[in-house]
């Protein structure tokens, strides 16, 4: 299958991040390459865009894709989360902007032997990285109660994870749980029909939950949003688009922190502890057109997040 993604909140994120033609800007999600594409036809020969990826597909295909500005590009598999790491290699100080689609991809969802989906019968895979060793199988069949519990409730805000969770355990005593049918049958049994009826489909929630601990995903952005803006140039933009209200209240919570610090007691006067501000948030997250939302569903979700550090 061809690499396929429909990127969200193009022209909004590309006017956020303010394209200086002769900047140097970082995609760490670059995924089939749609934000960087419009970042690189804005650049001129002194401008420079570094593409981060740890899915070997997306890789390719954003190669592929931005092969006509292969003289403006450097594409590195990694994770964001080493993004300092990845732009020291490079002889990289700061970026004018940053960018960040925390997505799951069309095609990582519509590729059946990915185990993405819960509309397709496949192994339980989840690995955006391939080369990784924990698997979707191994969470759901290794894991303890007690942990499947937490993943299901915590990144998967299911009411019903607990009993989920011993529904699984239940499961796997007779056999492993190799596919995401079964999985999706035991979460089927898991959740009242009448329940079922109207909450859309019973195993949404759960297969998030997996594939965020599979991932390594929350984590991973509430260790990486501070070390970004640090690595800004003075007035460079942090543009970041989540999909669910896990990763937006991170964000959030992230750029109010980096906009005010200080960590004194309310009841002081006046700021002691020294800590400055970094910049500013925008204090509202940019949301879809009514148009893209009714031409791209997966769209709906989406929020933009816009950090500008401040200017020296």
């Amino acid at each position: 299958m061809a690499f396929k993604h429909v990127s969200v909140l193009l022209d909004e994120t590309i006017k956020a991040l303010d394209i200086r033609p002769d900047g140097t800007y970082v995609d760490g999600t670059l995924g089939g390459a749609g934000h960087s594409y419009e970042i690189c036809r804005r650049l001129s020969h002194g401008g420079r865009l570094v593409g981060i990826d740890r899915d070997e597909d997306a890789i390719r295909a954003a190669s592929q894709k931005l092969e006509p500005f292969q003289d403006k590009v450097t594409i590195v598999k990694d994770t964001y989360e080493h993004m300092a790491d990845v732009l020291g290699r490079l002889g990289i100080k700061e970026a004018d902007g940053i960018l960040l689609d925390l997505g799951v991809s069309s095609y990582q969802l519509d590729t059946a032997e990915r185990g993405f989906s819960y509309m397709e019968d496949a192994p339980l895979d989840m690995r955006m990285d391939q080369s990784q060793k924990l698997t979707a199988r191994d969470i759901v069949n290794e894991y303890s109660q007690a942990q499947l519990y937490r993943v299901i409730r915590d990144y998967g805000e299911d009411r019903f994870a607990e009993n989920i969770a011993k529904h699984i355990v239940q499961a796997r005593e007779k056999k492993p749980i190799e596919t995401t049918f079964e999985l999706v049958d035991i979460i089927r049994a898991s959740i009242p029909m009448k329940v079922q009826k109207t909450s859309g489909h019973p195993a949404k929630r759960t297969f998030q939950a997996i594939r965020i601990e599979c991932n390594r995903e929350l984590e991973q952005l509430q260790d990486s949003i501070e070390t970004m803006i640090d690595l800004l140039a003075p007035g460079g933009v942090l543009a970041i688009i989540t999909f669910h209200s896990l990763e937006d209240r991170i964000v959030k919570s992230k750029f109010r922190e980096a906009e005010n610090p200080c960590i004194c007691p309310p009841e002081f006067p006046v700021c002691v502890c020294g800590r400055k501000s970094k910049g500013k948030a925008l204090r509202k997250p940019i949301l879809p057109s009514k148009e893209e939302m009714e031409e791209n569903s997966r769209s709906r979700s989406a929020k933009l997040r816009v950090f500008r550090k401040t200017e020296k």
